[in-house]
This record gives C-alpha cells, structure tokens and sequence, in this order.
C-alpha cells in the first residue's frame, strides 16, 4: 500500500478507497483480520517499524495497535520496552498509557530525571538500585477511591486487597503478595502488618 502509494502520489488521494477494495480482496482471498481498521494499522505498522530489528515477538499484535496510537516516538519506545520488560499484557500496556506512566516519571523527580527517564526509551528499565525497582509515584485509580477526600488507611488496606492483581502491576517487577494483617512477634509483643510483600 505505501510503496504503491509513493510511486503514485495522486493514488494517496484515493487511499480510502483503495483500503476498502483491498479489504474486501484479502477478507475474501484469505479470510477474517483484514478490515479497512487493520489494513490502517498494517500500514501504520509498516511506516512505524520499517527496520524489521526494531520489532519484538514478545509483543503481539494487539500490543504493537495500542502502542501505534501514540505520536510522540520516545513515549512509544518507552512503552514498548517497559511492556517487554515487565511482560505487560495488552490490558495492562492500556492502562498504564491511560495513566500516563510516562509522563508522570517525567515529572516525578524534576528536570534531572527527565535525561534519565528519556533513555529508557532506548534501553528500558535497568536495575541498578533499589529505588529502581519501586516507582514512584503511584497512581491507584483502578481502586475507586475518592481523590478528594482523605482515605482511612483501613480503606485503603480494604480496596488493594480486592484489587490486589492490579496493586501488584503497579508496585513494579519482582514484587509477591504474602497477606494481610500478619502477626510479627518482638520481645514478646505481637504487632500487625497492613500488608506483607516481599521483591
């Protein structure tokens, strides 16, 4: 489709159309996956990732349409890595787009970050320090919470333990969930933990 379109600039105009012929083509040649909606992010794809390297087969399809909505290259590289990286799947690569992972790191620790954050989209997260494994900040909006009002920390403690699969994708990599409440036991008193999660 591109390389047609090149050699024949006055087809671009057509291009529409011409996605719609050759979807109805290849959807009766070879059968379902060819919708006019596909074929535009086949050819996005194409334009996109042009140098085949650059593409990974630990992401699907349906990973590289969600990661093809984004304009900004950096934004996207960073996204692609950190869904390799930390085995996101397409629910969850959404939802930490939804909830601008990106820009959020960007702004989390001020302008220094900003070179730090940007070469993750050249090389992904590297593990150098334990501050590199916990993030910061974290967003809990899956939890439903009101943002505007103060949360009891047994509320909070309540909506995690429902959400834990979500809570867990949040906190980062390497992270297990043990329980709540746990008793720990120090010169004969018995204290309790909210939460125990080892990394």
């Amino acid at each position: 489709m591109v390389e047609n379109e090149q050699s024949q600039p006055e087809r671009a105009d057509y291009g529409k159309q011409t996605i719609r012929a050759l979807s109805k083509v290849l959807t009766r040649e070879l059968g379902k996956g060819f919708s006019v909606s596909n074929l535009q992010f086949m050819r996005r794809f194409y334009l996109t990732y042009q140098i085949q390297q650059t593409v990974s087969v630990k992401l699907s399809w349906s990973h590289y349409c969600e990661l093809l909505s984004i304009s900004d290259p950096d934004k996207r590289s960073f996204y692609e890595k950190e869904a390799i990286n930390a085995n996101w799947s397409v629910r969850e690569l959404k939802r930490q787009i939804d909830s601008s992972l990106f820009e959020r790191l960007l702004l989390s620790r001020g302008e220094a970050n900003k070179e730090q954050v940007l070469s993750l989209t050249l090389k992904g997260n590297e593990i150098a320090e334990p501050s590199d494994i916990i993030r910061d900040p974290y967003v809990f909006e899956f939890l439903g919470l009101p943002e505007d009002k103060p949360v009891l920390e047994s509320d909070l403690e309540r909506a995690l333990v429902q959400q834990i699969e979500k809570f867990m994708l949040e906190l980062g990599r390497g992270f297990m969930f043990v329980g709540t409440q746990q008793r720990v036991t120090i010169n004969n008193t018995h204290y309790y933990v909210d939460m125990v999660f080892y990394n």
